[in-house]
């Protein structure tokens, strides 16, 4: 039998996949010395044979990972399960291709009614190991026993409610007991069992769950939209867990080595002081931009940065870096190439070629070509704006300008959308759940989250305008969002830029940008090598202008029927088809023939002698 779990040390960067971009990443990481939290890798086949088997994790796949504890609890110090000094496990889903938002997260693993005093003696720290424990059975119900997080947020906030406060962190070590207690009484209730004390219960039961993520709605919509294949399944990492939740000696955050959406070379991203990963992308707490750990950490910062240097050279590729910090001490969670915006991908691949860093056959490659169309990501008519001040503004999380009707909710915009509508979806911060809203929706306006949030993330892959951590306050329930005490309701209309962060009130006209600077620069690199060539369709004399300007060599197709789509043509359409007279139907026809012949010229004015393809004939014409 193929081997099927492997430990960090037999692994590296060019198994991914087998282990998963995020497995085969760590590995590398560990082989190069880097201070990675030592870990095993279920790989992407035994996923694959999940499946084949029924859903069962067979015998083999679960003797294999807890041989490899063994070896993970001689690293670490710590037995798992024990309950004295407990060890306890980060396990976490990852293919080959990155999904970012679509794939669950179990932490904390490895806590039950015995081990949480234990880690709480490790720690000295009562109230942070209740804590861990409240995260772990919230997140490991969810996505093992499929029960829905807003249960447990409504147990949560009903607790808080009765306490007089408005968040968990402000809770004291009895009240995040009671918050477990109402935890586990919910489980209880809504699957007829308690919460499991088991470790090694746990941990199979969460391989099981990651697997099964792979085929979570989310999930296969995700791939649809990037065209991943889903036979290539998911492997499951397995890390010692390290805590950014111990106090000020400790943190998390998540670093691009360049900017996502410009492609500066300078650092991008932000961190937390007390928190876990969940609390950096959930949107809960505003973070901090990067640069201020370097006054909070300031030694662990200078390291820090000569790490992600390394790694953006050693990968040559922009990075995606996640880190925590541990009672001072620096642990690089996972790193990965970055997704970024077009604009961002074509200004990296460029300077990485004046860099030296990769050669131009392989910065052409850095650019997907369905990127190339989100370098015309539509902007507001400056003439029609510069006036303007802005309603509200955020942090300008990814590119373009958007307007539409406002809404509150995935299903909503889903709906606005299927009545032919354009909307903006609004949300306190985004979920997995709101894909489908997002992916439908003009552009995203968050009240919460930073530029490493869920909503920043997918709109920047998905090339949507997206605003997060807006000085908005959303009401979900009530779908409404108040701006300087000012009320916007469900189908008022807004516009946002995401390249600005400025939110206005109403719809503005949009407009195409131009071209130029390092997108000439690829395009040409792009001509010296390509051996086709390119022709566009076309279907007014305007079509052909923008393609000509975008470097097409001359028309492909021309549909003639488009022509007449244009509003003053409507009418004429309307006339010939519920016309009674034979000879007023023919009076219409000669007026439409006399427009598509003029049409014509100014089509053929337009492309003068570039060639035009003759379908029927295949000749070129000019």
């Amino acid at each position: 039998m193929d081997k099927l779990v492997y430990s960090f040390n037999e692994g590296s960067k060019e198994m991914t996949s087998l282990l998963g971009s995020k497995g085969a990443n760590l590995a590398e990481m560990n082989k190069i010395g880097l201070p990675v939290p030592y870990g095993i890798i279920v790989t992407t086949e035994a996923c694959r044979r999940y499946y084949e088997d029924g859903d069962i994790v067979v015998s083999d796949v679960e003797d294999a990972v807890f041989e490899k504890i063994v070896d993970l609890e001689k690293i670490a110090g710590k037995e798992f399960g024990d309950p004295s000094d407990p060890l306890l496990l980060s396990v976490r889903s990852g293919a080959k291709v990155t999904m970012p938002g679509m794939m669950p997260t179990i932490l904390d693993l490895g806590l039950n009614d015995e081990t949480v005093n234990g880690l709480a003696r490790t720690f000295g720290d009562s109230k942070m190991a209740y804590d861990c424990y409240r995260r772990f059975i919230r997140t490991y119900s969810r996505v093992v026993l499929g029960i829905d997080r807003s249960e447990f947020d409504a147990v949560l906030n009903a607790l808080l409610q009765s306490r007089g406060l408005s968040y968990v962190v402000d809770l004291d070590t009895a009240g995040m007991k009671d918050v477990v207690q109402a935890y586990k009484n919910l489980v209880l209730k809504k699957t007829g069992q308690a919460f499991p004390q088991s470790t090694r219960t746990q941990l199979k039961n969460a391989v099981k769950g990651l697997f099964d993520s792979w085929y979570s709605d989310k999930a296969m919509l995700y791939r649809r939209l990037h065209s991943i294949p889903s036979d290539m399944g998911t492997a499951v990492t397995i890390q010692r867990m390290v805590y950014g939740n111990l106090g000020t000696t400790s943190g998390t955050g998540a670093v691009f080595t360049r900017s996502p959406i410009t492609g500066d070379k300078k650092l991008f991203g932000e961190f937390l002081t007390q928190a876990q990963g969940e609390d950096l992308v959930s949107g809960l707490r505003t973070p901090e931009p990067i640069e201020k750990m370097a006054d909070v950490f300031p030694g662990i910062y200078k390291s820090f940065i000569k790490i992600v240097d390394l790694l953006e050279k050693h990968y040559t590729d922009m990075q995606d870096v996640e880190f925590t910090v541990e009672n001072g001490r620096l642990y690089i969670m996972q790193t990965k190439s970055a997704k970024r915006t077009a604009v961002s991908a074509v200004k990296i691949a460029v300077d990485m070629v004046e860099e030296g860093l990769i050669s131009k056959d392989t910065a052409i490659t850095r650019v997907d070509p369905m990127q190339i169309g989100q370098l015309l990501e539509k902007t507001f008519v400056k003439m029609e704006i510069a006036n303007i001040v802005p309603l509200a503004k955020g942090l300008p999380s990814s590119p373009g300008a958007a307007s539409g009707e406002i809404c509150f909710s995935s299903f909503d915009a889903q709906s606005k959308v299927a009545e032919g509508k354009k909307v903006i979806l609004i949300r306190q911060e985004t979920s997995p759940e709101d894909l489908a809203g997002m992916v439908v929706s003009e552009g995203i306006l968050t009240e919460r989250g930073g530029m490493t949030s869920h909503a920043a993330m997918i709109a920047r892959g998905m090339g949507k305008s997206c605003i997060s951590g807006a000085d908005i306050i959303v009401n979900e329930k009530k779908k409404t969002m108040m701006v300087s005490g000012e009320i916007f309701r469900e189908g008022d209309l807004l516009s946002i830029d995401g390249t600005t962060g400025f939110v206005y009130r109403g719809r503005h006209r949009i407009e195409q940008p131009k071209l130029t600077g390092d997108i000439e620069t690829i395009m040409e690199w792009a001509d010296k090598v390509r051996n086709i060539k390119v022709r566009a369709n076309v279907d007014t004399a305007k079509d052909a202008v923008q393609a000509l300007q975008f470097g097409a060599e001359g028309v492909g197709l021309c549909r003639t029927e488009r022509m007449f789509l244009e509003d003053d043509k409507m009418p004429l359409i309307a006339k010939v088809l519920i016309s009674d007279s034979q000879t007023e139907r023919r009076a219409v026809l000669d007026e439409l023939f006399d427009c598509q012949k003029e049409k014509f010229i100014e089509l053929f004015r337009v492309i003068e002698r570039t060639p035009c393809y003759n379908k029927t004939s295949g000749s070129s014409l000019s």
